[in-house]
């Protein structure tokens, strides 16, 4: 493996940070929508993958992903690579897949157009998911088509609330309830009550738009996931 003796990591925000603490040490990762590269280049010069997949729909940014990569010295665990979604990656080729930088709709299509095998083949697999919205779509979509939520880390980025999501393929499909599409596994740790806040916020701006029964419900799901925010406070204190 090549490393750079003189330049340290990339700095990762709060989001990849989080992302990158759910890679698993000594396999190969793919970063799909790698953008600026920094996430695949940190895990390979922290010496916690042995490769990194990094690709992206768009040149431009996968060539500054290849030239950070080749500034640190890592050119060569880090394997660029033009193409959309998980189309890039055969079967087998990564244990932790990265999806970050977009809406969890986008994740959900992404995950939709694999094809019909790549999961049921690949049950070590696991999926690190950071949405840039839509986080409760995406968590009913994950359900419905038998993945697994195995934990949740909300964080604090540039002012704004995330989650980043680990998920696992079991094929047990379900569909769960709108507090748990709301909640998911984020009600846990320093950011919890705040991206809690945050999404029964949305939920309010959600009723505004609608009438009757609808709002009576968002309303009402705004106000439970509230009470979970409060639940978090306390817990903190």
């Amino acid at each position: 493996m090549q490393t750079c003796k003189t330049l340290p990591p990339p700095a990762l925000d709060a989001r990849l940070a989080a992302a990158a603490a759910y890679v698993r040490h000594g396999g190969v990762a793919a970063d799909i929508g790698c953008d600026h590269g920094k996430l695949a280049v940190s895990l390979v010069l922290g010496g916690q993958c042995k490769k990194v997949i990094a690709s992206d729909l768009r040149p431009a940014p996968l060539e500054h992903a290849r030239a950070l990569a080749a500034l640190h010295g890592c050119g060569r665990a880090v394997e660029c690579r033009l193409g959309a979604g998980l189309s890039v990656l055969r079967p087998g080729e990564a244990q932790d897949i990265v999806i970050a930088g977009v809406s969890g709709i986008t994740i959900c299509e992404i995950l939709d157009a694999a094809e019909a095998d790549f999961f049921t083949a690949q049950p070590e697999l696991r999926l690190v998911l950071v949405p840039a919205s839509k986080h409760a779509a995406l968590r009913l979509w994950l359900a419905r088509h038998g993945f697994l939520l195995l934990h949740e880390t909300p964080v604090c980025a540039a002012k704004r609330y995330y989650t980043v999501m680990h998920a696992a393929f079991t094929g047990a499909a379900r569909t769960p309830t709108p507090l748990e599409c709301a909640v998911g596994l984020a009600a846990h740790g320093p950011h919890a009550a705040g991206y809690l806040l945050r999404a029964a916020g949305d939920l309010e701006k959600q009723a505004l738009g609608a009438d009757g029964d609808e709002k009576s419900r968002l309303l009402a799901l705004a106000a439970d996931v509230r009470k979970e925010a409060q639940t978090c406070k306390k817990a903190s204190l």
